[in-house]
């Protein structure tokens, strides 16, 4: 068993000789051509990195006035802009009415009603539920006051916020569904 394992060995060593052998040839001419010929080629430029401009540093000098993203005092934006306060505002004590719980754009008018000399107009609502309304009365959940009712139409005015902490007024409609 000792002669076979040093039997292998042998053949191991004798391998590896025979294929360090093949390596150690002078054989290399074709390589050191293609070498010499790739060096000989155009090479690439490559471009030279942009120059650029130093930094500008930058002082800020206003440092005793308000802050930019400092809201203010509420009501004090909108007199700086327009110069004046508005009085326009939503009616806080006002009892809510049924159709002030649906946006207005869920509203449709479906037609008018006359009794009496009174004129009504219908409107149905996202429910189902079709309401009778006339001037004066409020739909819609930006405090839409009816203004008029006509045979196509009800206009309306609402109360909506204007961005600078008051309110503005704004005309709106509801036009009849066919």
């Amino acid at each position: 068993m000792a002669q076979h394992s040093s039997l292998v060995s042998a053949a191991c060593w004798l391998a590896l000789g025979i294929t360090l052998s093949g390596c150690s040839g002078s054989n290399t001419q074709d390589l050191q051509q293609f070498v010499e010929t790739t060096r000989s080629q155009q090479q690439s430029k490559i471009e030279p990195l942009p120059e650029f401009k130093p930094y500008e540093t930058y002082l800020y000098q206003a440092g005793d006035l308000r802050s930019p993203f400092d809201p203010g005092v509420p009501g004090q934006t909108e007199q700086i802009l327009t110069g004046t306060t508005s009085n326009i505002h939503p009616e806080a004590n006002r009892a809510r009415e049924p159709l002030e719980d649906f946006p207005l754009d869920t509203l449709r008018m479906v037609g008018t009603l006359e009794q009496q000399g009174q004129s009504w107009g219908l409107v149905l609502a996202s429910d189902g539920t079709i309401h009778r309304v006339q001037p004066n009365n409020y739909l819609g959940q930006n405090h839409g006051k009816i203004k008029q009712i006509s045979e196509f139409e009800i206009e309306l005015t609402e109360i909506v916020p204007d961005g600078l902490g008051g309110w503005m007024e704004r005309p709106a409609s509801l036009a009849l569904s066919e």
